[in-house]
C-alpha cells in the first residue's frame, strides 16, 4: 500500500512525503520511518529513468560532449547544465535540513497546512500564468529559481513536483514543459537520497519481502503517474490537483482536531 501511495503521488503535485507520513496516522499503521520512504524512492527512480530513457541517453552523450569540447552550445548540453544547476539548491538544503526533515517537518498539522497553502499557490499561479514558453527556451536563472523552489519541498505537504511545477509555471513555461523538467530534475535528487540513505536500507535484515514488494509497487505506479499526468496536462490545468490538496489538508486538520 505504501509503495502504491509513493508511486502515484511522487510525480503528481500532491506531495508523496505528505501521504507517506499521514497514511500510518490515518490508518493506524506503524510509521516505517524515512529509511523505508527512501527505499520506496528507488522504485520511482527506476520509473523516471525508464520513462525518459531516450532523453537520458541524449543527456549522457551531452555530458561527454561538454567534457570533450568544453562548450555548452546545443540544446542537450544546455539542458544538462540546467538540470545540474537546478539540483544544487535541493542537495544543499537536504544536507543542511536532514534532521528537521526527519522530525520537526513531519508534524501532521504542518503537513496539512502545507498541503492547503501550496494547493492555493499552485492553483493561483497556474491560472494566472501564460503558457508562452517551451522547455528549450529555459535560461540559467530559470533553472536556479526552479531549483530553489525544490528546497521548500523538504516540508512534507509542499511536494517536490508541486513546488517545481509551480515555479516553472510562474516563469510562464507551458504545463507540459513544467512537468517534464520537474520529472527530469527529480532523478538526481532521488538518486542522491537513495545513495545517502542506502546504508540504512541495506543494513542486515532490512531487505524484506514487504520492502521489495513496496519498491515494485512504487516503480509501476510511478510510471503510470508520469504517463497519466503528461497526457492530462496537455489538455487540462493543474486545478484538480490543487483542489485535492486543499480538501486533503482540511480533512487532516479536522481528523487531528477530532482525535484531540
Amino acid at each position: 500500500m505504501l509503495g502504491l501511495i509513493q508511486g502515484l503521488t511522487e510525480f503528481l503535485p500532491i506531495s508523496s512525503s505528505a501521504h507517506l507520513s499521514l497514511a500510518p496516522i490515518l490508518f493506524g499503521w506503524k510509521d516505517p520511518g524515512l529509511a523505508f520512504d527512501v527505499a520506496l524512492h528507488f522504485g520511482t527512480l527506476i520509473a523516471v529513468l525508464w520513462y525518459f530513457r531516450s532523453q537520458w541517453v541524449l543527456l549522457i552523450k551531452a555530458a561527454g560532449n561538454v567534457i570533450a569540447t568544453r562548450r555548452i552550445d546545443t540544446v542537450e548540453n544546455k539542458r544538462l547544465m540546467f538540470l545540474i544547476l537546478a539540483t544544487i539548491p535541493g542537495a544543499i538544503g537536504g544536507l543542511l535540513l536532514e534532521k528537521k526533515a526527519e522530525t520537526v517537518f513531519r508534524a501532521p498539522a504542518l503537513t496539512a497546512i502545507a498541503l492547503i497553502v501550496m494547493g492555493v499557490i499552485l492553483w493561483a499561479v497556474d491560472k494566472m500564468a501564460s503558457q508562452t514558453r517551451i522547455l528549450d527556451s529555459m535560461r540559467w536563472t530559470d533553472a536556479l529559481l526552479i531549483g530553489l523552489a525544490q528546497v521548500v519541498a523538504l516540508v512534507p505537504g509542499v511536494s517536490r513536483s508541486g513546488s517545481t511545477i509551480t515555479a516553472a509555471r510562474g516563469l510562464q513555461f507551458d504545463r507540459q514543459a513544467a512537468a517534464v523538467f520537474s520529472f527530469l530534475m527529480s532523478m538526481p535528487i532521488i538518486a542522491a537520497a537513495v545513495v545517502f540513505k542506502g546504508s540504512e536500507v541495506l543494513r542486515p535484515g532490512a531487505i524484506t519481502t514487504p520492502v521489495v514488494v513496496g519498491i515494485l509497487a512504487a516503480g509501476i505506479s510511478s510510471w503510470l503517474a508520469i504517463a497519466i499526468l503528461l497526457r492530462y496536462v496537455s489538455r487540462h490545468s493543474y486545478g484538480i490537483f490543487a483542489l485535492y490538496r486543499v480538501l486533503l489538508g482540511v480533512g487532516v486538520l479536522v481528523f487531528l482536531q477530532m482525535r484531540g
